[in-house]
């Protein structure tokens, strides 16, 4: 979008922006309810539209609770599926039923996935579920969903485009007036490059102006060891073997820069095959894809794509074309490279306590 474009949209962002602001403004004076819940609840979403990297930082959350035993369930709207209402993720689930992400969950960690996007209706029906005895709830994507109010509200924030440089859409990317990052008790700047100085996250610490109840943490991405979408044990080692391989990388998420670049400091030569967000793949653009791999002459090359775009092939529709395609998966994670004693201890001190707002004990 150009900046002639963004100048002549401003007028929409900002009655946009009014209707978000009044909206909140209703919440905070009580006319319209917020539903406190009789469990522990971390919320975890953004301001902006995009991929902030909320995927995994709840991946961290999940890893970090299951060390403390606790029965989790994540809660998501559940965006792109195609069922409606409040689904239970099961070992037959597929991105066309939960989503993407709720699917990466499901997958990887032996906790509840659910889907509604009404919140509490979902919420309401996890805790009918005796059996699962669910006493920690982490919602997915939810910072401009008030109807719920989480115990711990924890704000994601692009490190390469930040709430405070951002404006309201469509001339922009933020939901709502970066004012609203006031409700966050939590402020994560994601993808943190790995070169960034103490100077440079001090300048940006002054940006923020966090609140006196605030704190505010930085995380990194971490890859891990690229592993064949057909058997997870065969692995190309990135050190030792990935300059060895050309790249064809295809993508549908919303900021692909971070990976790209990436297999781009590692590989051979990296092309890259780019597609809109969550974009629901069929049989034509893996025939597409498989084409423009074969047209690259020579060998040792393979294909690489995301574990949400992993989830996405596998629905029935496709996932016996794709599992014979030569394709890589690049798992990622966050990982705090200072203060992550302190981020944890905030989370678990939080869940550990009998009471549910951390107003109450912080």
């Amino acid at each position: 979008m150009t900046n002639a474009v963004k100048i002549a949209l401003l007028p929409i962002s900002y009655l946009y922006g009014l209707v978000t602001y009044f909206r909140n403004k209703f919440f905070d004076f009580g006319i319209l309810k917020e539903k406190k819940i009789d469990c522990h609840v971390i919320g975890v979403g953004n301001l902006a539209v995009g991929g902030a990297g909320k995927t995994p930082l709840v991946e961290y959350l999940i890893n970090l609770l299951l060390l403390e035993n606790k029965k989790i369930a994540t809660l998501s709207r559940g965006y792109k599926r195609k069922t409606t209402g409040f689904v239970l993720a099961n070992n037959n689930s597929t991105a066309i039923d939960i989503g993407d992400e709720p699917l990466i969950y499901k997958t990887k960690y032996p906790i509840a996935v659910a889907v509604d996007a009404n919140r509490n209706n979902g919420i309401k029906q996890l805790l009918l579920l005796d059996e699962l005895k669910i006493n920690t709830i982490l919602l997915d994507d939810v910072f401009q969903h008030r109807y719920v109010k989480p115990g711990l509200n924890i704000c994601v924030s692009d490190y390469s485009k930040p709430y405070f440089n951002d404006v309201i859409m469509p001339s922009g990317t933020l939901r709502e007036f970066k004012s609203g990052i006031s409700r966050a008790d939590i402020i994560v700047i994601s993808k943190t490059p790995d070169n960034t100085t103490a100077v440079e996250i001090r300048n940006m610490l002054k940006d923020i102006k966090p609140l006196a109840h605030q704190k505010v943490f930085f995380s990194y991405l971490k890859y891990g060891e690229l592993y064949s979408i057909t058997n997870k044990n065969t692995q190309i080692n990135t050190l030792n073997d990935l300059y060895r391989y050309r790249i064809i990388s295809f993508t549908g998420i919303a900021n692909a820069k971070p990976f790209v670049e990436y297999l781009k400091e590692y590989a051979a030569e990296v092309k890259h095959l780019p597609f809109p967000d969550h974009y629901e793949y069929v049989e034509k653009d893996l025939t597409d894809i498989q084409r423009f791999y074969e047209s690259i002459e020579g060998g040792n090359k393979i294909l690489v794509t995301t574990e949400k775009d992993f989830m996405r092939l596998k629905n029935n529709s496709i996932w016996d074309i794709a599992n014979r395609m030569n394709i890589y998966i690049l798992p990622v994670e966050v990982t705090f490279k200072e203060k992550e004693e302190e981020f944890n201890q905030l989370i678990i001190n939080y869940v550990r306590t009998n009471r549910i707002y951390h107003q109450k004990y912080s």
